[in-house]
């Protein structure tokens, strides 16, 4: 009796992955996506998700099947299901915009996004989303954007401060010192958060460590990054399982479920403790009393209720610090990989504090830096952090294409018919790599394009420099002028004082750093743990 009980759950797996396989098998005869080129597929259980999600770095699989087969073409999944993978300015266009939300997210994305942020924005679609993004809008108004700029000064300035603090302190007669940035920027945005968002003071720059950052500390690099056979396969089993029963997967006992279980329990407690706290003052102008205040106002009936208000203010944290200073953290990578930027931008800067007498820089003078704002485009064209969005078909449909592709048996299409359900995988790091959209130096260091577009030509796709870092349309990132500014306030005060480059040793470069196809895209280096770039920092007089 008890073999047959403990054969039941293996027996009713290999029926489950039998029916997904025939169900893939015919669906596949049917499909257009069939007679796209694409790569070979050595495994029928992972298909080339393997390659895509255990590659060296992002981008070594996708840049190389771009040049093969063009701006889009067919992979495969797990369990021997096709995926569409996109590229194409066109194509993107209408899946983000023109049928933005016939085009919804997928189910496992939804449901990992939901481990750690809860049913915040992120994972909202439809009227739902369209509810929650009314709401939390006004947090995000230019002018509220002018009440937060005091802060980043005060806490770049405060970072700045500090990297002296720690330079004063090096042997003069060594090496040259290097900084791990990552570290630092980290947690100079992770304060910025703390007391735009919440008016709460983390301080993580002092040294701080609280339970909440601890948690935090490599949360997505361990639980992400390559994942095993058996997660991936896993997941993608998820759009075949009933919606009610998909809420239990953050009790499973693995270590991803795990750590994001224990972030969002503790950080719904915080939140729940600091919203008690800024309602009770009622005047505060931090993003959660903006919209907490909003939302009050609103008809009863489309208010956010207790968990949902919760949930948007775990979501607020997470995403916006993380993926702002890993942003940061390649900007300065590039700019020490190319000293005359570097020189160009900081000549840039020093023009506008001395026309302001020194005084700190207001939003118009940020936004009037041309060549900074180019610099910072072309450092996130080339290192988006979020590097592929993943959608389903909702129906059958067909999708347009900028630049015809050639399928297997030689015939040029414009646009490619997609069935209900069909998975398509955005390629964010290979559409901003497109030859055909940023030129035959698409792979190389070039703010000088941002400077010199005709805008006219473009797709129109992203909401800053028609790039895709905050993806676009209705689903589109609701706090990117935010991050945009709180970038600039950063790169302009520690380019006002400090030289970077790379460290050398032998007058050769060392501490390859490494783009990791985590969830979002990390910097790492051998032989170092967790997310790190290391630069040498030199303080101007």
């Amino acid at each position: 009796m008890n073999a047959q009980s403990d054969a039941l759950p293996a027996l009713l797996a290999v029926v489950v992955v039998f029916l997904i396989y025939v169900y893939a098998h015919f669906r596949r005869r049917g499909s257009f996506l069939s007679q796209l080129q694409g790569p070979k597929s050595h495994s029928f259980w992972i298909g080339n998700e393997g390659e895509i999600f255990h590659q060296n770095e992002v981008g070594d699989c996708e840049f190389k099947w771009m040049r093969q087969f063009g701006s889009a073409w067919r992979h495969r999944g797990c369990l021997g299901v096709d995926h569409l993978m996109v590229a194409d300015p066109k194509a993107l266009q209408y899946i983000l915009h023109t049928s933005g939300y016939n085009f919804p997210k997928k189910i496992d994305l939804v449901k990992v996004t939901e481990m750690v942020t809860g049913k915040a924005l992120s994972c909202a679609h439809g009227k739902v989303h369209e509810r929650q993004r009314k709401i939390l809008a006004p947090s995000f108004f230019a002018s509220q954007l002018k009440v937060f700029l005091p802060i980043f000064q005060d806490v770049a300035s405060k970072l700045v401060q500090k990297w002296k603090d720690e330079l004063a302190t090096s042997d003069p007669s060594g090496s040259p010192p290097f900084i791990n940035v990552t570290g630092w920027v980290s947690r100079a945005t992770f304060d910025i958060m703390g007391q735009a968002g919440f008016d709460f003071h983390f301080g993580s720059l002092d040294g701080a460590e609280t339970q909440l950052s601890k948690m935090y500390g490599n949360l997505f690099l361990d639980s992400t990054l390559y994942p095993s056979p058996f997660n991936l396969v896993f997941k993608s089993t998820w759009r075949y399982v009933p919606e009610f029963l998909l809420r239990f997967v953050r009790y499973l006992p693995t270590r991803e479920c795990r750590r994001f279980r224990e972030y969002l329990d503790y950080a719904r407690e915080f939140s729940r403790d600091v919203a008690q706290k800024n309602m009770a003052k009622g005047d505060g102008n931090d993003m959660m009393s903006v919209f907490l205040r909003t939302n009050a106002s609103e008809d009863p009936k489309y208010r956010l209720k207790g968990p949902e208000i919760v949930d948007q203010l775990s979501a607020l944290l997470l995403a916006g610090q993380e993926t702002t200073a890993s942003s940061l953290t390649w900007f300065f990578w590039e700019i020490a990989r190319h000293p005359e930027s570097q020189e160009r931008i900081r000549e840039e800067i020093s023009v506008v504090y001395r026309r302001n007498n020194g005084a700190e820089l207001s939003a118009a003078d940020l936004d009037g830096m041309t060549y900074t704002q180019a610099a910072l485009k072309e450092s996130m064209r080339l290192h988006p952090i979020v590097w592929m969005l993943g959608r389903v078909a909702s129906r059958d449909d067909a999708i347009p294409l900028a630049f015809p592709i050639t399928t297997k048996s030689g015939q040029q299409v414009s646009s490619i018919p997609v069935k209900k359900g069909t998975i398509i995988d955005i390629a964010v790091h290979a559409y901003q790599r497109l030859p055909e959209v940023w030129g035959e130096d698409a792979g190389e260091w070039n703010p000088d394009r941002f400077l010199n577009f005709e805008n006219v030509k473009q797709t129109s796709l992203g909401v800053y420099g028609n790039l895709l870092n905050f993806s676009g349309g209705p689903q589109g990132c609701i706090g990117w002028r935010f991050a945009v500014l709180e970038m600039l306030v950063i790169i302009s005060t520690l380019i006002k004082d400090f030289e970077f480059s790379i460290p050398l040793e032998n007058e050769k470069k060392i501490e390859r750093i490494y783009r990791k196809p985590s969830v979002i895209m990390m910097p790492m280096a051998e032989g170092r743990i967790g997310a790190w770039m290391g630069l040498v920092i030199k303080p101007l007089n």
